[in-house]
């Protein structure tokens, strides 16, 4: 009788390593910076705010995979404070944040895709890789690929996660202009985004 309890518990054990248990799906917050009263970059009628919701949006959706959740900060163009992104970002206690932006340049010339993480952030080495990963993937004859850089700001800094700031393009340039704010162009960028949070 011992031993069929033994059995029956080793059985048990391993069936238990067998499975993965639902909790362990990654969990990935994308931040659409801005939003509301807040513009961001603003060429005309293209502004930051919008490409950065529409493509956060395009991520989620696209996203099939039972491996990845997708938890957007924002779904609707509302202002959110720093420290109220933060808060979130936080209770919601995510594998990896990533957080979209559009960049600008008095040069016109100055264009492509880059990111930034703190060194600051306890998840420094995990942030470089992934930061490193995202601009490789996005990066194409659309987008020139720039470097990633480190930067003490604030959402990257407290984020109590792995913590991306994705500069998506540079919209004082026309040729990123055009890409980032064509349906071909957004859906493309969410896309590789959502190949990249795959691996």
């Amino acid at each position: 009788m011992k031993n069929k309890i033994k059995f029956l518990g080793m059985i048990v054990l391993i069936l238990s390593f067998s499975f993965k248990p639902i909790n362990e799906k990654r969990r990935i917050v994308i931040d659409a910076a801005h939003g509301g009263k807040d513009y961001g970059a603003t060429i005309g009628d293209a502004s930051e705010k919008k490409i950065v919701e529409s493509i956060s949006m395009k991520i989620k959706e696209m996203n099939k995979s039972s491996d990845v959740e997708i938890v957007l900060l924002r779904d609707d163009d509302k202002f959110i404070e720093l420290n109220e992104r933060v808060e979130k970002i936080n209770t919601l206690n995510p594998d990896l944040l990533i957080s979209l932006h559009v960049n600008i340049s008095k040069d016109i010339n100055t264009n492509g895709v880059q990111a930034s993480v703190c060194k600051e952030n306890n998840f420094y080495n995990a942030s470089l890789i992934n930061a490193n990963s995202l601009v490789n993937v996005i990066s194409n004859e659309s987008l020139v690929k720039r470097k990633v850089i480190d930067a003490n700001l604030f959402v990257l800094k407290n984020s109590k996660c792995p913590a991306v700031l994705l500069e998506l393009g540079f919209i004082s340039n026309e040729k990123d202009k055009n890409y980032l704010t064509s349906e071909a162009g957004q859906n493309e960028i969410a896309g590789k985004i959502v190949e990249c949070l795959k691996n």
